[in-house]
């Protein structure tokens, strides 16, 4: 595929994205704002809604608090908790059925972003019941109203509450399916830093490193507005400013919050400025071996910035101002490498590895396909890479 191609498709993709109805998710924000949400949805004339989560949150009694509101505004629910770290057709599918065997009229994906995007495939589904996911993956397949989707994230990170993307897994070919339509943005997201409170250490860096991806990535790429640079640089000054006070003391509310304020925001840029070859690196990783998408993104964020070279001087450069980590003296290949080097001391200040020991070099010339398939012509990346560009990067990240 011609770089000229690629470049026209984003030129193209640019200007009607222009003329799309964009909209953002209505926020419940704070303390206990959770509480809030049965009231919402009792007011939307919703009696009967799909809970999509997971079994950890099931079992530590995260949602109890919802569970009692949903009762006390007599409204039925119905749990689907099997949802698993890269979610996949099957859970999707055996969630529609929970759906469509109680006659829901709504969904909530409660969890991180794999619960969140399961909910997503589910109303995707419910709309459009003759199209399997595979038939729905790309840009904008689904084209009708979902069924009232709430979204409550309780990690800080995938920016999943306030996207258009639903990541979903094939669990025979392993390939990831991302599925983009405005369709599939939340129409109420939850932000209650209480949910993050007991989050262990690993998430909770993981899940910030990932926020971070989306936001650099937002704010690197050439679909880039006024707007989404706005929001990608104020969450990335938050997670600089908090990822790490959060590691630390999980319990300190303020970084909580400020972390999922971050993560919200870097939805918001990369929804519509998209991401880049970090996420569709991550998401073959992610899909063959089941690494952890906000692990992948945080190993592999500062080798493809390394390897875009002079591509990005000038927006790393801003964004080292930005955290101040560089000097008036310094130009912009200096600003630029000074930014790289202060994710890589986030990532060692938390434990994350340099390496992703699971590639196996037999499985590169497949992960090379899937992943340029994924993201050329789409992702308005600040180079175009081709098949040995990303060799040699997933060979980079080999052990």
């Amino acid at each position: 595929m011609s770089n000229i191609y690629c470049r026209i498709y984003q030129g193209i993709l640019k200007i009607v994205s222009y003329l799309l109805p964009w909209r953002k998710p209505k926020l419940l924000e704070g303390e206990n704002s959770l509480n809030k949400l049965p009231k919402i949805i009792r007011n939307k004339g919703i009696n009967s809604i799909l809970i999509v989560t997971d079994r950890k949150i099931s079992s530590i009694g995260l949602m109890d608090t919802l569970l009692k509101g949903l009762i006390k505004e007599k409204i039925e629910y119905y749990i689907y908790d099997r949802t698993i770290s890269n979610p996949t057709i099957d859970n999707v599918e055996k969630a529609i059925k929970i759906y469509k065997d109680n006659k829901c009229k709504g969904i909530i994906g409660f969890g991180g972003g794999s619960p969140i995007d399961c909910a997503k495939g589910v109303g995707a589904r419910i709309v459009r019941p003759k199209k399997n996911i595979s038939k729905l993956k790309g840009q904008l397949k689904v084209k009708k109203k979902i069924p009232p989707l709430f979204a409550v994230p309780t990690t800080a990170g995938t920016g999943s509450e306030a996207t258009i993307a639903a990541v979903i897994t094939d669990s025979n070919t392993h390939e990831k399916y991302a599925i983009n339509d405005i369709a599939l943005i939340p129409d109420y997201a939850v932000l209650d830093p209480l949910l993050t409170i007991n989050l262990p250490k690993h998430i909770t860096a993981t899940t910030g490193l990932d926020a971070l991806t989306h936001a650099v990535e937002a704010y690197i790429g050439k679909s880039n507005t006024k707007k989404t640079k706005e929001y990608s640089k104020e969450s990335i000054k938050l997670i600089f400013e908090n990822l790490y006070k959060a590691y630390i003391d999980g319990t300190n509310i303020v970084p909580r919050a400020n972390m999922q304020k971050a993560s919200y925001l870097a939805g918001i840029a990369f929804t519509r400025a998209y991401v880049g070859y970090v996420h569709a690196i991550a998401h073959t990783i992610g899909g063959l071996y089941s690494v952890p998408h906000g692990l992948a993104n945080a190993i592999i964020l500062p080798y493809v910035l390394e390897y875009y070279g002079k591509a990005v001087y000038k927006p790393l450069s801003e964004l080292a101002d930005l955290v101040k980590v560089a000097s008036d003296y310094d130009n912009n290949k200096q600003k630029a490498t000074k930014f790289i080097n202060e994710i890589k001391k986030l990532n060692e200040s938390m434990n994350i590895p340099k390496k992703i020991s699971e590639i196996k070099e037999e499985d590169i010339p497949l992960m090379v396909k899937r992943a340029l398939k994924e993201a050329n012509p789409l992702y308005p990346v600040p180079k175009i890479f081709d098949k040995n560009d990303m060799f040699n990067i997933y060979k980079l990240l080999m052990e």
